[in-house]
């Protein structure tokens, strides 16, 4: 019982972290970076060094590879999924602890954040405006060669306007195996189709942007999995110059 919940943090610095054993973190694109004391993502079956192109999904891919247990999670270090709490309390209370990971998968197969949406704009549109929608075209490109079944589902979340986003979730380990093997074979895929060598060392972020997208889409397609939609508890709360930041940059498609 005691490895079958493994929920690892994607961390690039030393944090402050929950002390519940079934809580791990996860120094991601650790190649060639100071040891932080934590496990690195280059070890293993590993893209470490892409982490620049892949952001925590450089942690997704090791998970995938080299991990082994009944259910498997991943967090961001200032990103938890909560059940409603009183959050003025220790993290370690705030947190899920794994009797309520348990409980809920008596009910679940899936345990997500609260989707999020815009109300101005679909998911395409959005994508449009703050990323190079020629990737995201390459991207349904590909789906239609390699996982035509997809399509529906593909085209339903991008003319949606919800998401759940930061690549969080809880699932059984087996579907994770299946969601990642779907993924980075497109990813990988449109790796050597795009040139990004002019982007923006924010859009560079590439493979992360549209992966949040994807998960989406993997979703829809597999709808038979349960889902539970959490509430996200954020360590460090965004400052309100961040949120107009954030609307300005939606309300008039400011790329960095």
């Amino acid at each position: 019982m005691k490895d079958e919940i493994k929920i690892f943090i994607a961390t690039h610095k030393k944090y402050s972290m929950p002390k519940n054993e079934i809580y791990i973190p996860l120094h991601v694109g650790k190649e060639g970076k100071e040891d932080l004391g934590y496990i690195g993502d280059n070890t293993g079956y590993n893209i470490s060094s892409k982490n620049a192109n892949y952001c925590e999904l450089t942690g997704l891919y090791w998970i995938y590879k080299n991990v082994k247990c009944k259910y498997v999670g991943l967090m961001h270090y200032r990103r938890y999924l909560i059940q409603e709490k009183d959050v003025n309390q220790k993290l370690d209370d705030i947190v899920l602890n794994r009797d309520e990971i348990v409980s809920l998968f008596n009910k679940y197969d899936v345990i997500l954040p609260i989707k999020s949406g815009s109300v101005q704009k679909s998911t395409y549109e959005a994508y449009k405006k703050m990323h190079h929608i020629e990737d995201l075209i390459k991207v349904k490109e590909i789906i239609t060669i390699k996982y035509p079944d997809y399509i529906e589902a593909f085209d339903t979340v991008m003319n949606g306007n919800e998401l759940c986003l930061y690549n969080m979730f809880i699932m059984k380990k087996e579907d994770l195996d299946r969601y990642c093997q779907w993924l980075f074979d497109i990813l990988f895929e449109l790796e050597k189709r795009v040139d990004i060598s002019s982007y923006s060392n924010y859009q560079k972020r590439i493979y992360g942007f549209l992966s949040e997208r994807l998960f989406n889409v993997w979703l829809e397609k597999n709808k038979s999995l349960k889902k539970c939609y959490l509430s996200v508890y954020e360590t460090e709360p965004p400052t309100k110059w961040q949120l107009y930041k954030v609307y300005f940059k939606n309300r008039f498609g400011i790329k960095d």
